[in-house]
């Protein structure tokens, strides 16, 4: 069969697609919804690609697809494949250096802010990231430091103030000491705002925002705007590591068709356990006796430790999950440790019961 043939026939279900070239190496692997518009939009809706993907599109002779019961474990086979395959294209169309770092350090009298591409900065008081845009990342670090007035245009500290200074984009801690607690104070803030434990700098690009907006400043409403997007996309990204970080317990039951459900168990962003559980007939006692002994089967204690770094492939990962969950809030479990340790089956059996009751009302009425 050939590929327009293999294209044309290709089914409107959730999966997996493996681009193939002249010599049958897999290229590309990808995951869709639907395959079979994923998978000719390469082919039928050319004109908005980019060259990356025109390239890719040139090179494609044949391909495999992969059939999954659900969105989501297209999504988590597509990451376990370019894992393991390394296709050529999933890395050409990635920029290796696409993830980049905050790093707050301390020179001369005040600390400062930079961004990089090294995920080890020797002299870093704080770190964040890392972050999937450098765009994304420089374009907040700027919104941060016009609103807080830290926009020094003498970074060095000369002891004379800098041309932003003028611009009002600089509170003069390059030429007053006196001005630096407040500076210090600023960076503070901007450390609590990564870290996610305060919002005032971000409700502030949101109140400029409206302010500019109800002044019909549209140019002033869309720069901050644009802020406001930029800010968010990092505590995003923040809460995403903590997300892979943490290594969570994670059961996920998503309803097939009828009274046809997907069992999935995740821990630290790898699958334990996918299978489908027919519910037709049974009660809910039944049904939470089986997915409850299920994930006891498949879930144990954690040694104790703390927060372990993860690799960029493990970031990729749980990005997946994390929106995936963060999108669905009734779908997911997530199963705290102390919940799996002996003496707790008591609480495990009612946070399971509690999940799956509302998730199986539809069609399933509790036993006297």
């Amino acid at each position: 069969m050939n590929l327009k043939d293999k294209v044309a026939g290709l089914p409107l279900t959730p999966g997996v697609y493996l681009m193939k070239d002249s010599l049958g190496q897999v290229i590309y692997v990808g995951k869709a919804k639907q395959l079979k518009r994923r998978v000719q939009s390469y082919f039928y809706q050319s004109k908005g690609h980019s060259p990356k993907v025109k390239q890719l599109v040139s090179h494609i002779r044949d391909l495999d697809v992969i059939l999954t019961d659900t969105e989501f474990e297209a999504f988590m086979l597509e990451c376990r494949l370019i894992k393991e395959i390394k296709p050529m294209y999933n890395r050409k169309m990635k920029n290796p250096l696409a993830y980049t770092y905050i790093a707050v350090h301390q020179e001369k009298t005040r600390r400062q802010m930079a961004v990089s591409y090294d995920s080890e900065t020797p002299a870093a008081v704080r770190q964040f990231g890392p972050y999937t845009s450098r765009g994304t990342v420089e374009r907040a670090i700027q919104g941060i430091k016009e609103s807080q007035r830290i926009l020094c245009g003498s970074p060095n500290n000369r002891g004379s103030y800098c041309l932003n200074h003028s611009l009002g984009l600089c509170m003069g801690m390059c030429g007053d000491p006196a001005v630096l607690p407040k500076y210090e104070a600023v960076i503070d803030k901007t450390i609590a705002l990564l870290d996610g434990t305060d919002t005032e700098i971000l409700d502030e690009l949101e109140r400029r925002m409206s302010g500019a907006a109800e002044r019909f400043d549209f140019e002033g409403a869309a720069k901050y705007r644009d802020y406001v997007t930029a800010v968010r996309a990092l505590l995003q990204k923040e809460q995403v590591i903590g997300f892979a970080e943490a290594s969570r317990n994670i059961a996920v039951l998503e309803r097939m068709e009828g009274e046809v459900f997907k069992l999935i168990l995740i821990k630290g962003g790898k699958l334990r356990y996918q299978g489908k559980l027919e519910t037709t007939g049974m009660e809910l006692r039944e049904i939470h006796q089986r997915v409850l002994e299920t994930i006891s089967g498949h879930f144990t204690p954690s040694a104790a430790s703390g927060p372990s770094k993860v690799t960029r492939h493990e970031i990729d990962e749980a990005q997946i999950i994390y929106s995936y969950l963060k999108d669905r809030p009734q779908q997911h479990l997530i199963i705290l440790e102390e919940h799996l340790t002996p003496g707790q089956s008591v609480l495990l059996s009612t946070a399971v019961r509690s999940w799956l009751e509302p998730i199986l009302a539809d069609g399933q009425e509790e036993p006297d």
